[in-house]
């Protein structure tokens, strides 16, 4: 048993409802605005796939993965590879990636998310600071 590097994690409050966020999280179109632009693909029902699709840093991608888990409005559990991480397209390579939202009273949100499957210390950083930099579009989006 390989012994993966730790979770990433990122979390932010969101002056929003559960409900608002769980919307934001599965609308494709809302995605495109806050998550850099990413084209996402799915029915969101649990063992279906999922693609993201888009451009970043310069270069094309097409992710995909799979709904491990959807339970609106509180919990959406994915799993993430990506070709451009030059590994083999086989399960050890996934991310899971899972956002959580919790009433965090006054009736905002507090969404957090989680991503698992690191390769090492340095990309779970750096997923940190992606996952951040997407939750605060999330929140300038719902917050307008």
């Amino acid at each position: 048993m390989t012994n993966h590097a730790r979770d990433a994690v990122a979390s932010a409050k969101i002056a929003a409802s559960r409900e608002e966020v769980w919307t934001a999280l599965t609308s494709p179109e809302l995605i495109k605005q806050y998550f850099l632009g990413t084209h996402v693909e799915t029915t969101w029902e649990v063992g279906s796939p999922i693609t993201f699709s888009g451009e970043w840093q310069g270069r094309r991608y097409q992710d995909h993965g799979a709904i491990l888990a959807a339970e609106p409005p509180q919990l959406l559990r994915i799993s993430h590879y990506s070709p451009l991480s030059g590994k083999p397209d086989i399960p050890e390579n996934y991310h899971s990636v899972e956002y959580r939202i919790t009433d965090d009273g006054d009736g905002a949100s507090l969404v957090t998310i989680t991503q698992g499957n690191n390769a090492s210390e340095g990309e779970a950083a750096e997923s940190e600071k992606t996952w951040q930099l997407i939750l605060g579009n999330l929140r300038g989006l719902l917050e307008g």
